[in-house]
């Protein structure tokens, strides 16, 4: 089954932002801020991009979804960055409507919209375990019965850490929050037109029905500098550094390495 995934880098779109701006040229002001993309970048290269690359089922494809305006040597340094996974394909959009063109592209990436896909979100800064494709085809192949009388249905694997990443290493709480971005997939019958994209994630099994996984880890959020969600005033989480052994497990888990991340926010 062809397992499709969306991802947006800074993309200025109309829409799709907790946080609001006056004008679109004051959103693409501060998405393409020098500060605030290198901190981007520095959360794609340790966190975003090692647990693609290291998953165990290779057999996904993600849509890599920039601004047309997004100045060339941080679209260089975004290829150069994705090159050695070439399940990304990065696509270059002007401000549009947001959800519209996001279910446009993963719609467009159907090979046979008349073929049953799986479907996936991933944010710029967070991890997903390095078997997260596995589990999610395992998963899909449980529940056949369920996926024969729903045009969707959602896994949602709830467990996994809020982590910070600095010159020190990664501070990180273990955590289970349901619905979240990472690690929730979706299947769609086909010949259904509906997207992951259709739905805000945090309700979406107020529209189909929503096996969830706790037993395990699958996920890691980074809290950052520029987090949209987290822009206004909200709660913040404690985290504590992690010990040697720890660090071990979010290398094998999530491909995390924190010597990597020592060295990039130093």
């Amino acid at each position: 089954m062809q397992v499709i995934g969306l991802c947006r880098f800074s993309y200025p779109a109309l829409g799709g932002f907790q946080v609001e701006h006056e004008t679109i040229e004051d959103r693409i002001a501060f998405l393409y801020q020098e500060t605030r993309l290198e901190e981007r970048f520095q959360l794609m290269e340790t966190v975003a991009l090692p647990c693609l690359k290291a998953q165990t089922d290779q057999n996904f494809e993600m849509i890599l979804v920039i601004g047309d305006t997004l100045p060339k040597h941080h679209v260089d340094r975004l290829h150069d960055i994705t090159a050695n996974i070439p399940q990304i394909r990065i696509v270059a959009h002007p401000p549009k409507p947001h959800r519209p063109l996001m279910k446009e592209l993963i719609n467009g990436a159907r090979k046979d919209p008349k073929a049953p896909c799986l479907q996936f979100r991933h944010d710029d800064d967070d991890a997903i375990s390095v078997d997260f494709f596995e589990q999610l085809r395992a998963a899909t192949n449980a529940v056949s019965g369920l996926l024969e009388t729903n045009k969707t249905v959602a896994f949602d694997w709830n467990r996994g850490h809020i982590a910070e990443m600095t010159g020190d290493g990664i501070a990180a709480t273990d955590t289970v929050r349901n619905l979240y971005v990472a690690s929730l997939g979706m299947y769609v019958r086909g010949g259904c037109p509906l997207t992951i994209m259709n739905f805000r994630h945090g309700i979406m099994n107020q529209f189909m029905p929503t096996i969830s996984f706790t037993d395990t880890p699958m996920w890691v959020r980074t809290h950052n500098g520029y987090n949209d969600s987290r822009q206004k005033k909200v709660k913040p989480v404690p985290v504590v550094p992690l010990t040697k052994q720890q660090e071990a497990e979010f290398s094998a888990r999530f491909a995390i390495d924190a010597d990597h991340v020592r060295s990039t926010f130093s």
